[in-house]
């Protein structure tokens, strides 16, 4: 056997242009994964302690906010290229954006819209959650079409051919590069998987899950992913001068990971207390 052999070549950032009007790709799975993403979390709050209608209420709010998060997370540790040309920092149809300025964000915004609405922030944020990984399964594919988030130089069977105009200036005389966007957007899809079988099987019975649990299981299982991920890729947001995380400075999505992973692994660890304290309280099929 000789192998599998795969090479990933983008056929550019732009599906349909028709005079001023440009339809990309990285909007166009943004917008699918979007649509996935509030029918899923629809259904699965029917299992849920939370009113009908809320995910439909919450989802424009969660996904402009997200969009501005991740947006103002990725100018600020790029400020150096933005800060001679401030009209740069709306220009995100350029690419720019940041996952976990999208998880800050969008965290912030379901924690002041729960307590606006009086609805139970931690069951809501457990059946988005599977969403957002499933949408970054799909919109990793965004990275791919605009030619960017790839790896270091590889001669692995499966390659990503990157144009000489994309390609970071010392790996210039390289055409093959490591398909990072695919190695999360696979990554996220288990993630995704793992979500909604815990869910499933709490939902039998099988598994006492507080509320909460599923948010943190979230953090540790993505965070574990992006953090050997990002090691491979080539334009990553740095912040100290630290190697050998980043060729002249320390990786934050490497650090932010950690801190995830950490931040996850007390939550459970706080979460089973507290519910060894209290009345367990299991999740009804309705």
């Amino acid at each position: 056997m000789n192998g599998l052999f795969l090479t990933f070549i983008s056929p550019g950032s732009e599906l349909i242009r028709l005079g001023p009007f440009i339809l990309r790709w990285y909007g166009l799975l943004i917008a699918i994964a979007v649509l996935i993403g509030l029918n899923l979390s629809t259904y699965l709050a029917t299992y849920r302690n939370i009113k009908q209608g809320l995910i439909n209420d919450l989802l424009p709010i969660l996904v402009l906010c997200s969009v501005i998060g991740a947006r103002i997370y990725y100018v600020i540790f790029e400020w150096r290229e933005y800060k001679y040309n401030l009209f740069e920092t709306l220009a995100i149809w350029k690419g720019g954006i940041a996952i976990h300025g999208a998880l800050i964000a969008g965290s912030l915004a379901v924690f002041l819209f729960c307590r606006w609405r009086k609805e139970p922030f931690w069951d809501v944020l457990d059946v988005l959650l599977p969403s957002v990984a499933l949408g970054q399964a799909i919109g990793r594919w965004g990275n791919f079409f605009n030619n960017e988030a790839f790896g270091v130089p590889t001669d692995l069977p499966w390659k990503l051919s990157i144009l000489p105009i994309y390609r970071p200036e010392e790996f210039a005389d390289y055409q093959y590069f490591h398909p990072t966007f695919l190695y999360e957007s696979l990554w996220n899809l288990l993630v995704f998987g793992f979500l909604i079988f815990l869910f499933q099987r709490n939902i039998k019975g099988r598994l006492k899950l507080p509320a909460g649990a599923l948010t943190f299981f979230y953090l540790i299982s993505y965070s574990f992913g992006r953090l050997w991920i990002e090691g491979l890729r080539t334009d990553s947001l740095c912040i100290a001068s630290m190697p050998p995380f980043c060729e002249g400075g320390l990786r934050v999505a490497q650090l932010l990971s950690i801190l995830l992973i950490s931040l996850g692994t007390l939550g459970l660890f706080w979460l089973y207390k507290l519910q060894r304290k209290m009345p367990e309280q299991g999740i009804s099929k309705k």
